[in-house]
């Protein structure tokens, strides 16, 4: 998936600009805030009908407006024509188009046209509760299944009935007929994650060797009660623990994953290069994932680029997302001359942006 123009009316703190991009590195530099990273929550907007920053619509408005538009042209692997609209205003909320026709359900559109994000607040996967976590592997998986987010959708919403009974209620016959409904789309949710994390350990550990020519061994662990046993007969054992705590103590909704380096947890015996390393391998891997599995190579957006980064992790990085195993790459800096000096020394060709006042320019 390549994205030849975007579009963008009052996002953020952009307000009006168009951008042409290149199909291989289109590079944006600017002072920070000048709103680089802006330029690519838009691209990731219009692909997950979200912000990547777990901003709500009405935040992503310019201050002062009203309403923000975006308007995406894309060229398919497959070279077929898209283009994908999505405007938000504070009375009439949010409408996503793609080829003109408007969505019923916002979530029919996750998928379709990929993307892979690395950026400076991916520490939050280390450093963070789980709940990132198990945010992080449900937006991966959504991109590639649209099942899994249905069986999550409804897992929450059960989850969520089951818990407001908890506060009020502890009959044994309408729990088990939530723990049925929460047993058939837990299980999906379980197996479809454990799928997926037993396919990226190997991608993590090859990309991360590649980048930091480090000897750790590096590992990417699902962890899950469902894992030791049936979910039924968890939630049977914890039913009466739920009952005095009047929520639901056991699930997916609780899951894990874990990061180690060299056998240790990466959170608290990785330095901020192996961390960095780390958390880029790992989005290397989803990326790869999702091209093989759908058959459409993601854009792949930069943010920060240097940041803890070395300069001979970044060449080394550049040369790996140079490959034919990727498509079209977004980066952004601060230092337009760091920049261009490290991609002009890996000789890669590239288009620059400067971000400033509010617009782009080439």
């Amino acid at each position: 998936m390549r994205l030849k123009k975007l579009s963008l009316i009052n996002f953020k703190n952009l307000l009006q600009t168009e951008i042409a991009f290149s199909e291989g590195i289109n590079c944006f530099v600017g002072d920070n805030g000048a709103g680089k990273t802006n330029v690519l929550d838009a691209i990731y907007y219009l692909s997950m009908s979200k912000s990547a920053f777990t901003m709500t619509d009405g935040q992503s408005v310019m201050h002062g407006e009203d309403f923000f538009v975006l308007d995406g042209s894309y060229i398919a692997d497959d070279s077929r024509s898209e283009s994908v609209n999505c405007s938000f205003s504070r009375k009439a909320g949010k409408v996503l188009k793609r080829n003109g026709k408007e969505y019923e359900r916002m979530s029919d559109h996750v998928g379709n046209f990929p993307v892979v994000i690395v950026s400076p607040r991916d520490t939050e996967l280390i450093t963070d509760a789980a709940e990132e976590r198990r945010r992080y592997i449900n937006a991966f998986i959504s991109q590639l299944d649209h099942q899994y987010m249905v069986a999550l959708m409804r897992y929450n919403a059960v989850l969520a009935e089951r818990n407001r009974f908890l506060k009020s209620s502890s009959d044994e016959q309408m729990l088990q007929i939530y723990d049925m409904q929460l047993v058939e789309q837990g299980e999906r949710i379980f197996h479809r994650r454990k799928e997926i994390i037993e396919r990226m350990q190997p991608l993590v550990e090859e990309y991360y060797k590649s980048l930091s020519e480090d000897r750790e061994q590096v590992d990417v662990e699902y962890r899950s009660e469902l894992a030791e046993l049936p979910f039924g007969d968890i939630l049977i054992r914890s039913r009466e623990r739920d009952i005095v705590n009047q929520f639901t103590t056991a699930g997916v909704h609780r899951d894990d994953i874990v990061f180690r380096i060299g056998g240790y947890p990466l959170r608290k015996y990785g330095s901020q290069g192996q961390q960095k390393s780390f958390l880029i391998a790992l989005k290397l891997a989803q990326y790869r994932l999702i091209a093989e599995m759908t058959e459409e190579k993601p854009i792949l957006m930069l943010d920060d680029l240097f940041d803890k980064l070395d300069m001979r992790r970044v060449a080394k990085l550049l040369e790996v997302v140079s490959s034919e195993d990727f498509g079209q790459i977004c980066i952004t800096d601060c230092n337009q001359v760091r920049l261009e000096e490290i991609l002009s020394n890996a000789n890669k060709e590239y288009l620059l942006f400067t971000v400033d006042g509010g617009g782009v320019e080439r």
